[in-house]
């Protein structure tokens, strides 16, 4: 079953669920059918519940940012509380030699956040 909503993406997380998974189904059906219900409730906050639960955290706001940003939606108030951003940089990948790449390409909503990712970070291509 797909995530209908940014929040079931945390509630399936908890309980087992593959992250990525579960992030790769809800893009499916957002960008299929933008629309400000799926963004609205606020995830439960995953840190200390599962490994690294903070990013995660962050993640999800970051990802309902852009995807509000790109959709022209109003951005959810929960995706600016201070608890879904990071103390420490975060990269997507463990080479220094790409971590450049990632600082200049990394979408706002992500930089933002302390989350330095690829430009198509949410590309479902």
């Amino acid at each position: 079953m797909k995530p209908p909503s940014i929040a079931d993406i945390a509630d399936r997380t908890l309980q087992g669920d593959s992250f990525g998974r579960c992030l790769a189904n809800f893009l499916d059906d957002f960008y299929a059918a933008p629309n400000s219900n799926a963004l609205r409730d606020e995830p439960a906050e995953m840190r200390g519940a599962v490994q690294e639960g903070e990013i995660k955290d962050a993640y999800l706001a970051a990802v309902a940012e852009e995807l509000a940003r790109e959709a022209g939606l109003a951005h959810p108030e929960w995706a600016y509380q201070e608890s879904r951003k990071l103390h420490s940089p975060w990269f997507a990948s463990d080479l220094q030699s790409l971590r450049a790449v990632l600082l200049v390409e990394s979408p706002a909503g992500f930089r933002s956040r302390n989350l330095f990712v690829s430009e198509n970070a949410l590309s479902r291509a």
